[in-house]
This record gives C-alpha cells, structure tokens and sequence, in this order.
C-alpha cells in the first residue's frame, strides 16, 4: 500500500511540474474557467501517461514548492464531471492527504489519473475550449495537438519508482495511529478499527447520543495506511459503523429556517476492504431537500438579497441584519434546493464568500459548508 503523504513528497522533490506530474495552488472547478482547465490538465495528463499514473498536486505554491494547503474536498462524484465532459475519461480519484503542520481542516489534494489506454479528448465545448480538441504534456505545459496524435509510455519507469519509494511500513503506520489519537484528537473521543489484518481506520469526534444512537460532530476519518482523510466536517454529524469487512458512515446535514432546524440524511458512504490488500469506496446521495412555502422563502430570499447588496457597497448592518446574516448561508441553500424562482441563489452565495470572508468568519465556514452540500447533490 501507497502511502500518499510520503508519495506528495516525491513529488514535490521530482525536479518540477513534468509530463506525469502538475501542482496547484488550488483548484476551483465550481466556476466554468476553473472547470475548463481542471479537465485540460486532466485529459493531457492522461494521454501523456497511458500505461501509469498521473497525479496533481492541490495546495502548494508554484514557486517555493511549499505546501500550504487547502481545505478539505469531498466531491466524490467528480468521475462524474470527467465522464460528462471528456471522451474516454480516465479513471480518477481526489484524495485528501492531512500534513501535521497545515491548520486544522486544510490538506493536500492528491487527484491521481489512470487513463484507460485510449486517447482522451474534450467531448463538448467548455469555456475556449472546443469540443474535439486534444491535450498533451509538454514539459509542465497542457498543450492542445492537432497532428502527430500517438500515446507513448516514456514515464513508466519514473512513476514506478516514486511509488516504490511511497510503500508503507509498520513503523509508519504506528506512528500514525499514535499521532492520530495522543496528538492531533487528544481533546476528543478517539477510536480504531483494524480491517484484514492491513488497514486501520481511525475515527474522532465529539460524542452525542440520542436513544440508542451515537452521533458524532467535529469528525475526522482517516485510512492510516495510505494517510489519506476519508472525512471531515466540523458542523454536520455523522453515525458510524463497520463490520469485519466494511466501513461506513452516514452524514446529516442541519437545515432549517431560523430556530426550527432539522437533520437531513446527506450522504452514505460504505469502505470495503478486500483480503488482496484493495479497498473500494462507494458514495450514495440519499438526500431529500425539505419542502417549505413559496411565499415565506421569497421573504427570506428577498431579505437576504438587501443584506448581500449593502455588503456589496459596503453599507453597514443593522441589528436585525446582522442577526439575519447568521442564518444567510443556510437559507440561501434552501431557496436553491427549493427549485423554481431561487436559481440565482448559488450565485448569490458565491458573490458573498470573499465578502464574508474579510469580516465574518463564523458566517464565511457556513457558507462553505452549504456549497459542500449544493456540490454533493448537483449530480442526483
């Protein structure tokens, strides 16, 4: 097994961006731009890697190779946004891989790609980019090709080697166990599972129980093998349980207008270990928006409308529109999964993130746990 914390600094430590390997400050694929580059650097890194794998590094900066990281990245259905967008996607997977000295909450995004052999192209128009056209790597360049169109295996070799070097060992896991638990979650409840005499999955988080069922919120999953965060979230609550083969969790999203707030099933999401040392994650949205009147969320929506514009000028709040800026993110959201007359919501919420992340940081990490959950559903 690949432990990815030591395979970033492999990297990171090979010479620079080359025809296997790009790094990113960070990734935004919820703009059309973001998007757009995000599957050209995609479909060239996998055309120019056809027999291994590719990888991207998210948070680090270019110049320094210093990593920085960024916040954890949950959008399990991203297969989906490659399969939409490209032909003969590759297989590709986003992992989030947690460095002791990154603030609490920020990682390094590790997106690994293994094309299937077949030359990948843009299936559609997207952004200048038109349907048809064809990347490679050129150095640390995604270049389009017209001619010449032939995949090669030059890397092979390389990327065997980095990953060789990245095989976890029983000290490394130990390690992280004990990190994990005495360490980085020693204010919190703290438990481990062994699965095939191979991986360990450690869990953390503050306990709630109502009945006969456990409740955990300020959660952090991590598979210790490969150093790799399954989950994290520090406002929803989660339940867990596993079997001598399998993981699984189920994720609850708060929702509510004003005080009358409500859990929602999100998210299940089951871990299978198989006895060759493979694991399998599978990631169902079970989510069913709540249902409220028109005409009171036309209310609310037009209210957060004034909060958003006076934010916009720079206008100061007043008493009662400082209150209502608390609950802001999360009816936005609901106008949106509301349907009909709220289109605009999501792009209302985009417009206040860099607004509310200079003066109202409480109400900033709301708001991008409501993107988190518009990214999770947009796909059912």
């Amino acid at each position: 097994m690949i432990n990815k914390r030591l395979l970033v600094k492999n990297l990171l430590a090979h010479n620079d961006e080359n025809s296997f390997y790009d790094k990113k400050r960070f990734i935004n694929i919820g703009q059309k731009e973001g998007k757009a580059k995000f599957l050209k650097h995609v479909c060239a890194l996998a055309n120019s890697n056809p027999y291994n794998s590719s990888f991207i590094v998210v948070g680090v900066e270019d110049e320094d190779n210093r990593i920085v990281g960024v916040d954890f990245f949950d959008d399990s259905k991203i297969q989906n946004l490659v399969n939409a967008y490209l032909d003969n996607p590759p297989i590709i997977s986003y992992e989030n891989i947690p460095f002791p000295h990154l603030p609490e909450g920020k990682v390094v995004g590790l997106v690994t790609i293994k094309s299937n052999g077949k030359v990948c192209a843009l299936r559609k128009n997207i952004w200048k980019y038109y349907g048809g056209a064809v990347f490679f790597r050129e150095g640390s360049i995604s270049l389009p090709k017209a001619y010449g169109i032939e995949l090669k295996d030059i890397n092979s070799e390389a990327v065997a080697n980095i990953e060789l070097h990245a095989r976890n060992n029983i000290e490394l896991t130990l390690d992280g166990v004990i990190d994990f638990i005495n360490n980085r979650h020693k204010d919190l409840a703290s438990s481990y599972k062994v699965f095939k005499e191979q991986f360990v999955v450690c869990w953390a988080g503050n306990i709630k129980k109502v009945k006969d069922q456990t409740y955990y919120s300020r959660v952090d999953i991590e598979l210790i093998n490969e150093q790799v965060k399954l989950f994290y979230s520090a406002l929803d609550e989660v339940t867990i349980s596993y079997d001598e083969h399998s993981f699984s969790t189920m994720e609850y999203v708060q929702l509510g207008l004003s005080k009358k707030q409500k859990y929602y099933p999100l998210e299940k999401v089951i871990i299978t270990f198989e006895d060759n040392g493979v694991y399998q994650i599978q990631s169902d949205i079970v989510f069913e928006p709540p249902q409220f009147n028109k005409k009171t969320l036309h209310h609310i929506y037009n209210s957060n409308n004034v909060i958003l514009d006076k934010l916009v000028a720079n206008i100061p709040l007043n008493a009662a529109e400082e209150k209502d800026l608390k609950h802001l993110p999360d009816t936005y959201l609901l106008c949106y999964l509301n349907g009909n007359g709220f289109e605009e919501a999501k792009d209302k919420m985009e417009l206040a993130r860099p607004l509310l992340k200079k003066k109202y940081i409480k109400v900033y990490e709301s708001l991008k746990e409501s993107l988190r959950v518009l990214r999770k559903v947009k796909y059912k």
